[in-house]
């Protein structure tokens, strides 16, 4: 198997950047979720995600990479054309903001707190003017938010157990090597398989296939012998790093947005979810949330290291069961969770 396609989403719930390589960290891909949007209530502020903010898939994103590594500036480029019209309008951010000026402001996600930097007026502006209501942008920088995950459950013998006979850190704020992420929801990479995606456009009338990119994955992998074998995958090998395959990506609502018009759509290419409901309900940690690809996590023994399209992945370790998703209280739970049924 190997690396068919790698995204990076520099702004939280926005679309993604198609790469052919990246630098992966022990938190994610470098500049992933670093940014995030917020919708400005008379009493404060909500985080914004796809699944409650579906207009948000009608913003692209390019990464400029900084010319000297981390010394240099590097950029963001976001565009917007709302539906209907043929004006796109964009905005350029900082890659890395200079935050010394910049007012914190703490975030909670899903019991997760973190402080972020506010940025200038003149984003929040352009984010507001395009949305229709008022919004604030914000940057993680250095800051980092402890995954909450204490119990996943897994089946015994599985990948998570052996993660920790191995001496790989445990998840949860109280241990002080607990994993760490940035705006991501649940988990620092979200690998998915090819070959699962072309069953689920299987399922599609009319020829329509499946858009990869409504999963919002990392890391996509052609190769696979059959749909859904990662379901049982423990531990992958890429370029000499490992990455645990921890738990299952439990799915909503939000795959079935309209990307053209930003909008849940009404015809059959709108019941994506539905369709997998039938028989990807394999979680019994949430019963009515189909599965579709798997939350991971870069060995941090392995270091930084770059990723590029057409590495090869190997299946290192299979679970004799699939894992089990769990959570500490409901407010711990993702936005997209299995409270999102049809």
């Amino acid at each position: 198997m190997k690396i068919s396609e790698i995204y990076v989403y520099p702004i939280k719930s926005l679309r993604g950047t198609s790469l052919s390589a990246a630098i992966a960290t022990r938190h994610g891909f470098q500049y992933d979720r670093k940014f995030m949007l917020l919708k400005v209530h008379p009493d404060g502020f909500k985080n914004m995600a796809v699944s409650h903010f579906p207009e948000m898939t009608l913003f692209l994103t390019h990464i400029d990479y900084p010319e000297d590594d981390d010394r240099g500036i590097g950029s963001i480029t976001v565009k917007f054309t709302a539906p209907g019209s043929t004006d796109t309008k964009t905005l350029t951010i900082p890659l890395l903001p200079n935050t010394q000026r910049l007012e914190t402001i703490e975030i909670n996600m899903h019991n997760s707190p973190t402080d972020a930097f506010k940025m200038p007026a003149e984003y929040n502006e352009w984010f507001s003017s395009c949305f229709g209501y008022e919004v604030l942008l914000v940057y993680l920088g250095d800051n980092l938010r402890d995954v909450l995950f204490q119990d996943l459950k897994p089946s015994k013998g599985s990948s998570w157990l052996s993660a920790i006979s191995s001496n790989i850190p445990l998840l949860g704020a109280s241990n002080p090597e607990s994993k760490q992420i940035t705006f991501a929801d649940c988990a620092a990479y979200l690998i998915v398989s090819n070959t699962s995606l072309k069953d689920v456009s299987s399922r599609l009338s009319d020829g329509i296939e499946m858009d990869v990119t409504k999963f919002r994955p990392n890391i996509v992998i052609e190769g696979a012998e059959s749909p859904w074998e990662e379901d049982f995958w423990g531990k992958i090998r890429i370029n000499n790093a490992e990455f645990t395959l921890a738990h299952n990506c439990i799915r909503c609502k939000s795959i079935n947005i309209d990307f053209k018009t930003g909008k849940q759509p009404t015809d059959k290419a709108g019941n994506v979810l539905k369709k997998l409901q039938a028989d990807r309900r394999v979680d019994r940690g949430a019963k009515w949330s189909p599965v579709f690809g798997r939350y991971s996590y870069l060995d941090p023994r392995n270091g930084d290291r770059p990723l590029k399209v057409g590495d090869e992945v190997t299946v290192i370790r299979l679970n004799p069961e699939r894992t089990v998703w769990s959570r500490i209280t409901p407010r711990s739970m993702p936005q997209c969770s299995d409270t999102d049924k049809l």
